[in-house]
């Protein structure tokens, strides 16, 4: 945690602080060494969230593009669970920064819990993952808007255990590769997956790490889903549909005359014989 209760403030670790912990109450102690980032622990090897776990450099980074008091944010459910989301924007969005391997289980469980999410997700835990990213963006196909992308087979692209997810997942591939020319693509920006299929194609959006902070300040949808399915997608399934249509109705023509030239009367050549 980054945050614990001292003297009914929410306060950083400073070194020989004690506080409270914001979810459970029970004494924290602040860890300030030289190779984690700062942080508060709860006295022993208890932790009262179950969805806890270490934050790293690139975790902590993420969440300070936020202001303090959007950073965790407890929240409880009807039957009284308590979690402590990342962060937390005015209008209800959570937005969850996960760097370590996460079980399909505890992923799905996150994703019912908070309800409207998005997951940022590091694309340098495993070395596979960059080149395999670089190599499945060969093909993806362009659309009408700017950095958005039809993709056939997302699996082919992007770790399997998130192609599946009900909410955006947005990879942050920066640093993932150091071999010349290949962090060019990634650098300040973030390939999301928007969660649905259309027509069986995943679409994919490309934008700027400082768009999708500025929008969520903003209290707008960090990425604008709803319309680009209305002004791409839809359009395209519509287009496709007519097509489609004309097809078919080419081909009942087609058949049709054929039917009529087959039951028209035959006239067989008589020669007169002498």
């Amino acid at each position: 945690m980054r945050f614990a209760i001292v003297d009914n403030v929410r306060t950083v670790p400073s070194p020989g602080l004690i506080g409270a912990c914001p979810v459970c109450g029970s004494p924290t102690i602040a860890k300030c060494g030289a190779v984690r980032v700062h942080h508060w622990a709860h006295k022993g090897e208890r932790h009262c969230d179950t969805w806890w776990e270490p934050e790293t450099d690139w975790h902590r980074g993420w969440k300070d593009r936020f202001q303090a008091d959007w950073q965790e944010v407890i929240l409880r459910s009807q039957t009284g669970e308590k979690h402590i989301s990342d962060v937390r924007t005015e209008r209800g969005l959570t937005l969850e920064f996960q760097f370590s391997h996460l079980r399909p289980e505890e992923r799905m469980a996150r994703e019912k819990f908070y309800g409207s999410m998005v997951w940022v997700v590091s694309g340098t835990r495993l070395k596979r993952d960059a080149p395999r990213f670089a190599k499945g963006m060969r093909n993806f196909h362009g659309t009408p808007l700017k950095g958005v992308y039809r993709c056939h087979f997302p699996e082919e692209s992007f770790p399997t255990e998130w192609t599946n997810s009900v909410v955006p997942v947005c990879f942050d591939f920066e640093d993932a590769s150091t071999e010349p020319g290949k962090t060019e693509q990634f650098r300040g920006s973030l390939w999301c997956l928007l969660p649905g299929r259309v027509d069986k194609q995943a679409v994919v959006v490309n934008l700027s790490k400082d768009t999708f902070v500025a929008r969520a300040k903003a209290n707008r949808e960090p990425i604008p889903s709803a319309m680009i399915f209305a002004r791409v997608f839809y359009p395209l399934m519509e287009a496709q549909r007519r097509r489609a249509a004309i097809s078919q109705a080419a081909a009942l023509q087609a058949l049709a005359m054929q039917s009529q030239a087959l039951a028209r009367p035959r006239y067989r050549r008589r020669f007169r014989r002498f």
